[in-house]
């Protein structure tokens, strides 16, 4: 298993990853590092008080836009408004909760206070973004991650009332794809986004979608407006 050095922002090549999905140990979650890793689809996730694990797991659990499924049980959350959905209007606070919510069989938080830093920072620096499902003035739901060239980079998602995390997931996806976007990038599996269309892809095939990221722009700074203010028509 390889250390990372503090003087070199290089990760392992794919084929040193351990059959648990670990590419390597250590080093640090500085902006630069983090562009580095998030280039080749490699993302930290260890526990308080741990080394950072660097993580490149196969089979990668994604959401290719296009395929997004909407149930018809949610439909109408949409149709009655029920939700206002924000982009990039709340990152701190949505990073907030999503480490301080209580989840099914997990004791504390994975999301460690460096790491809350870290995210805040490429928040701050145009990479990093949220959305935000408000009920009224109350915080209801919502998620963050990266966005790099056209791969969005999910992070961690939370709902505090009836179906608001996928409302916030659906209004985000289908922006997305008006921008062309390739990929949201899901890292584990989980029933929630398997019910909206996600499904597993080989770590060879996801590092072909990563190799070709890397020649696209990424456009930097705030959502608020430039998700905000597109026109979405659903697809029903």
């Amino acid at each position: 298993m390889r250390w990372l050095s503090p003087y070199n922002l290089n990760f392992p090549p794919s084929q040193s990853v351990t059959p648990e999905g670990i590419i390597a140990l250590g080093g640090d979650l500085s902006p630069e590092r983090l562009l580095v890793a998030y280039n080749r689809g490699i993302f930290p996730w260890y526990n308080p008080g741990d080394p950072i694990v660097w993580w490149l797991p196969d089979p990668r659990f994604v959401v290719f836009p296009e395929e997004l499924h909407i149930s018809k049980s949610l439909r109408p959350y949409f149709n009655q408004q029920r939700y206002r959905v924000t982009f990039d209007t709340a990152f701190e606070q949505v990073i907030d909760v999503c480490r301080s919510i209580p989840r099914n069989g997990q004791v504390g938080s994975w999301l460690t206070l460096d790491m809350v830093e870290a995210y805040i920072q490429m928040h701050r620096l145009g990479y990093g973004h949220s959305v935000e499902v408000w009920q009224e003035e109350q915080l209801v739901g919502g998620l963050y991650g990266l966005s790099i060239g056209k791969v969005f980079y999910g992070e961690s998602m939370f709902s505090k009332a009836s179906n608001a995390s996928k409302v916030g997931f659906v209004e985000l996806t289908l922006r997305l794809q008006q921008l062309e976007y390739w990929l949201i990038d899901c890292q584990q599996p989980s029933k929630h986004l398997h019910s909206m269309g996600g499904r597993g892809i080989s770590r060879e095939e996801f590092n072909r979608i990563m190799a070709r990221n890397t020649l696209e722009t990424t456009r930097t700074g705030s959502w608020t407006q430039l998700l905000g203010e597109m026109t979405v028509t659903y697809p029903w």
